[in-house]
């Protein structure tokens, strides 16, 4: 049986140890197909080498792995999995350009139950606007809509509405964040801001960027967008006969809801933990990891100071929802991540069921630990300074560091022998 494999090899940084690794390859006639190499910034003594093979039978690679063992050529060897079996994921932020070929709904395509179903103006208009995110490409800049003003008038009843509830009912991170969006992203209710300028206010806050889509986005490809900070945004809103009413996101959801949080640096590292750990996850997992952002970015509640309060886009862009969370007809159950992955929930009413943080930064570390034990053959580190993933193996990450607390351990030892010796002379 032959298979396409992906390996990890953990090899010394002296001349000629690569070339030793790959000349166990060689001699059995192992092709490869792609190599990588990094420094390890864990350990500067070893470097790191991710290595694709195609059609290698296994009992000829299982060979070459016990000569790579026996040899000491590399310290490690990890099989990353069969190639064919792990999901592509992007692995540099301009991969997420190709996302954009997998949209389940463009803009103008709408249900029978829409309210703009029979507005041929309005479907030509979403379809217009949701082209923007179909010619984007990374790097560029977001194009502007000019809304009209039927457009500005559906916003601004949805605007006064939220804003007069959120000192009540938001939690503080948001009433903190709302009025730097409104003096420097231009929010008012006579006034819908531009995806360009929310842009360019993240990028200075947390880093987070602004991506215009098309339309809706599978699960795995808009938490895969998360996990290099960039959240993927409709522009196209709500049509004007229902302003109050949205069977799905829209402009309205993703800059009321949405976006206020993603300038909060612990709720920021809170979505992009859920955005790494859906880097090639089974279908499984992937199903688990969007119920836990349904349940936390969508439909999450908290305790401040003792009260309750909403921190989900689908309640801070819903009055009626923000209303029902708020009061004591839903039942309301602690944030544990095991559970929350296997929770059922509706889609098309109020959510009967919410989970309540503590804290953001306690959420964060919860859906860490959580993920960590992922069905994964391999971990993911997000590296800011080039906007790339880099995979690490689940075990090889600990050998550094017990390799450094040994160290620290023994020179300890040296310093205690060297203060008795010191007494005793005395």
């Amino acid at each position: 049986m032959s298979a396409s494999r992906t390996l990890l090899l953990t090899i010394p940084h002296r001349v000629g140890a690569l070339q030793k690794a790959l000349d166990v390859l060689g001699r059995n006639n192992i092709n490869i197909e792609r190599i990588e190499s990094r420094p390890s910034k864990l350990d500067k003594r070893i470097y790191d080498f991710v290595v694709d093979v195609k059609d290698v039978p296994e009992h000829t690679l299982n060979k070459c792995i016990d000569v790579l063992k026996e040899t000491k050529a590399a310290e490690s060897i990890t099989f990353l999995g069969v190639k064919d079996e792990i999901p592509w994921f992007p692995g540099k932020i301009s991969d997420l350009d190709k996302l954009k070929q997998e949209i389940l709904e463009a803009g103008a395509d709408l249900s029978s139950d829409h309210p703009g179903f029979n507005d041929q103006e309005y479907r030509n208009r979403r379809k217009q606007i949701a082209q923007i995110g179909l010619n984007y490409k990374h790097g560029d800049k977001i194009e502007r809509v000019k809304y009209t003003k039927e457009e500005t008038m559906a916003w601004g009843v949805i605007f006064n509405k939220l804003t007069s509830m959120y000192s009540k009912h938001a939690c503080k991170e948001v009433n903190y964040v709302m009025p730097m969006l409104k003096n420097n992203c231009g929010y008012s209710e006579n006034h819908i801001p531009q995806l360009q300028d929310i842009h360019e206010f993240l990028q200075d806050t947390t880093g987070f960027r602004i991506r215009p889509a098309a339309g809706l986005l599978t699960s795995r490809d808009f938490l895969n967008g998360l996990a290099f900070r960039v959240f993927h945004s409709t522009q196209y809103i709500r049509h004007h006969s229902q302003p109050l009413y949205t069977p799905e996101p829209d402009v309205v959801h993703e800059l009321m809801g949405h976006v206020p949080l993603f300038a909060d640096p612990d709720f920021a590292e809170f979505s992009q933990e859920i955005g790494l750990a859906s880097l090639g996850a089974s279908d499984r997992d992937i199903s688990r990891l969007a119920t836990l952002y349904w349940f936390t970015v969508e439909f999450g509640v908290c305790r401040q100071d003792g009260v309750r309060k909403a921190y989900g886009a689908g309640l801070l862009s819903s009055f009626g929802e923000l209303e029902h969370s708020m009061s004591d007809v839903p039942d309301i159950k602690p944030f544990e991540p095991d559970k929350v992955c296997e929770q059922t929930y509706p889609i098309t009413s109020f959510q009967p069921l919410y989970f309540e943080a503590e804290s953001f930064e306690r959420a964060k570390e919860q859906v860490k630990n959580w993920a960590a034990h992922m069905d994964r053959p391999f971990a993911v580190r997000y590296n800011p300074y080039t906007n790339s993933v880099e995979v690490l193996n689940h075990s090889y990450r600990l050998i550094p560091v017990a390799r450094d607390l040994c160290s620290k351990m023994e020179q300890l030892k040296n310093s205690m022998e060297k203060i008795i010796k010191l007494q005793e002379s005395s």
